[in-house]
């Protein structure tokens, strides 16, 4: 896929398709959602695989999906693997451990249905690193275009969408820790100049996901409580201690200002 790269860009990602006998989808306009849906309109496969365009697959790891995919039963329609840090840097003290998975990372090498209570927690599929099986997707409307990154806006929760959508339809998801990929964390990144926009808008993003699936006034009630808990927390918002401690505290300031957002209709838009 090219979503609407400048021209050295296209012309850099054409050749690099001829090279390998890839098919090249390009679209006019950009969009990650946009850019996923038309891929699997163009696939003429069951599923369909996607990464990150900083993931890179290891060794075996085509293998290892195919293996899994052959033997899941069909009220499985997402399948997610294993998402390892290929760090540019070292994680930094400060950052808080509960904010670790934020810049995509899923260690476990066990597998299992997700929400079955032998996988730890946290685990679930995520982009940089998923299938979905392409006949369920089509039917729950494919991924929604107004969510998704889009140049450098940072709203996300396309796949997490599509993936409550199909468990509400009663089909599933399932995690294959031995289906690798590395996926660059970029030094710029573990930086608070990174991290508290990011949370900031996974707030958002997480609100408008609920809204979308019909749950406007429980997400609007939950934005208001989150919102009156973390009152205290705001003024450490004008702070620049890069401590655990105060980091989390903007950390949960910003979701709670991001969630609010998002269940107003400030960003997105969904049904209630």
């Amino acid at each position: 896929m090219d979503s609407a790269s400048p021209p050295e860009g296209a012309a850099a990602i054409a050749e690099l398709c001829a090279a390998h006998g890839a098919t090249l989808v390009r679209l006019d306009r950009p969009g990650l959602s946009a850019a996923r849906n038309a891929g699997v309109a163009a696939a003429g496969a069951r599923w369909a695989a996607f990464l990150d365009d900083d993931a890179v697959p290891a060794p075996g790891w085509s293998a290892a999906m195919h293996a899994r995919l052959a033997t899941l039963p069909p009220d499985i329609a997402v399948l997610g693997g294993r998402i390892v840090p290929a760090w540019e840097a070292p994680l930094p003290e400060w950052w808080p451990q509960m904010w670790r998975g934020i810049l995509t990372i899923v260690e476990w090498d066990g597998a299992g249905r997700v929400g079955d209570p032998g996988l730890p927690p946290g685990i679930e599929p995520y982009g940089a690193n998923i299938a979905y099986r392409i006949d369920a997707l089509t039917r729950a409307g494919g991924f929604p275009e107004e969510l998704g990154r889009i140049g450098s806006h940072l709203l996300s929760g396309e796949e997490q969408f599509v993936t409550l959508s199909l468990a509400a339809r009663g089909l599933h998801a399932f995690y294959d820790g031995a289906a690798i990929v590395h996926h660059s964390i970029q030094a710029p990144r573990l930086t608070p100049q990174w991290l508290l926009p990011r949370v900031y808008w996974q707030g958002a993003s997480d609100a408008v996901v609920a809204r979308r699936l019909g749950r406007g006034l429980v997400t609007r009630l939950r934005a208001l409580r989150m919102t009156l808990r973390n009152l205290p927390r705001m003024p450490a918002l004008r702070e620049d201690a890069a401590s655990t401690a105060r980091i989390m505290a903007r950390c949960r300031a910003l979701y709670a200002l991001g969630y609010l957002r998002g269940a107003y209709g400030a960003v997105g838009s969904g049904g209630d």
